[in-house]
């Protein structure tokens, strides 16, 4: 089951450095992300979001390169690989014009946690502030709970347990002074 974890931090470059060892940690395989998303408050009270799940996961690049293999030996059965190949590129443009006119539509900005949910969360930070959301597939308790001790922070929301949520709390309270 995914773990939603919400963090506000006091300033607004603090959430990316927790991205980044999120990202680190995720490649060591000790958490799994499906959806993490940074908010930033600015000065005048703006909330920005920063998407940092690539939701297609490079699929577009590995389909034209896929089309352009298949388009040309199509191409060489029927003597003509070039008519193949510039048909593969046109069909592979053509279907990432249709995913980026797709995702500034609205149609696929919602995946993971719900771009509303955040802006209305994100809006309750003070100005000059950060938070991240996170939504965990799994990750290891001991390991995260290290990574993040590094950093200064409140919890603003979360599904974890009570136990798990105060083992958090604890942690991101370990750097205060």
């Amino acid at each position: 089951m995914n773990e939603l974890i919400c963090i506000a931090f006091k300033d607004s470059g603090t959430a990316d450095q927790v991205l980044n060892e999120m990202r680190a940690l995720e490649s060591e395989y000790v958490l799994d992300l499906e959806d993490a998303v940074v908010v930033v408050r600015d000065r005048d009270g703006k909330v920005h979001l920063k998407q940092c799940v690539d939701i297609f996961g490079g699929a577009t690049p590995h389909g034209v390169a896929l089309g352009m293999l298949w388009g040309g030996l199509i191409g060489l059965l029927f003597m003509n690989p070039l008519a193949g190949l510039l048909g593969s590129l046109a069909g592979g443009a053509g279907g990432g014009a249709m995913t980026v006119a797709a995702s500034e539509s609205g149609v696929l900005n919602d995946y993971g946690i719900p771009d509303n949910f955040i802006r209305a969360l994100g809006s309750t930070i003070r100005p000059g502030t950060s938070a991240i959301f996170l939504l965990v597939r799994n990750f290891k308790e001991d390991k995260l709970l290290a990574g993040i001790s590094k950093y200064e922070g409140t919890i603003l929301k979360s599904s974890l347990t009570k136990e798990h949520e105060e083992k958090l709390r604890t942690a991101l309270k370990r750097n205060q002074s």
